[in-house]
C-alpha cells in the first residue's frame, strides 16, 4: 500500500525542465523531515563535466564564479570533501556554480589544468584561474574560499 502511495506521488508530480539560456528552475519545498524529494538537477549548482567542450561551455564561458572540483572514485578524502563543498556551494544561493572533474573520465582537463593531486580545487571566474587549492578544507576555510572568489 505505501509503494502504491509513493508509485502516485511520483507519477503526479510534473517533470522540471532547465532551459539552457535560463535560471535552473525552482527547488521543491523541503518536506516536513528536513529532505527535499526529488532528483532534479534544477536544484542544484553542481554539475558534473561531461567532456572538454562541456567545460568550455559551462565553465569557461560561463558569466558566474565557478569552482571545479578534480577528484576520482578511487579517493578517499575526495569523498570527504566533495559532499563539504556542495553544501557550501548550496549556501551561496547560486552566486557560484560547481563544477565536477573526474580526473580518470578527464585526464585532458587535468592535464591542461595542472593537477597533479586529488582532491585539487579550482576558482575560476571569466575563464581565468584566480584562485586554487589542493587537499582537504574545513566548513570555515571553504567559506573563506568562496566568499573571496564572489567578492562577498
Amino acid at each position: 500500500m505505501a509503494q502504491r502511495l509513493v508509485l502516485r506521488r511520483l507519477l503526479s508530480l510534473t517533470p522540471r525542465t532547465l532551459s539552457p539560456q535560463g535560471p535552473p528552475a525552482p527547488c521543491a519545498p523541503l518536506a516536513p523531515h528536513g529532505r527535499a524529494f526529488g532528483t532534479s538537477a534544477g536544484c542544484r549548482n553542481t554539475f558534473n563535466v561531461q567532456d572538454g567542450s562541456d567545460f568550455q561551455d559551462r565553465v569557461v564561458n560561463n558569466p558566474k564564479p565557478v569552482v571545479v572540483d578534480f577528484h576520482a572514485q578511487w579517493c578517499g578524502p575526495c569523498k570527504i570533501l566533495g559532499p563539504r563543498l556542495e553544501k557550501m556551494v548550496a549556501k551561496q544561493e547560486g552566486k557560484v556554480l560547481m563544477a565536477k572533474v573526474d580526473i580518470d573520465d578527464h585526464t585532458d582537463l587535468a592535464i591542461e589544468y595542472e593537477v597533479s593531486a586529488v582532491p585539487t580545487v579550482l576558482a575560476m571566474k571569466n575563464g581565468d584561474v584566480v584562485d586554487k587549492f589542493v587537499g582537504i578544507k574545513d566548513e570555515d576555510q571553504l567559506e573563506a574560499f568562496l566568499k573571496k572568489l564572489i567578492g562577498a
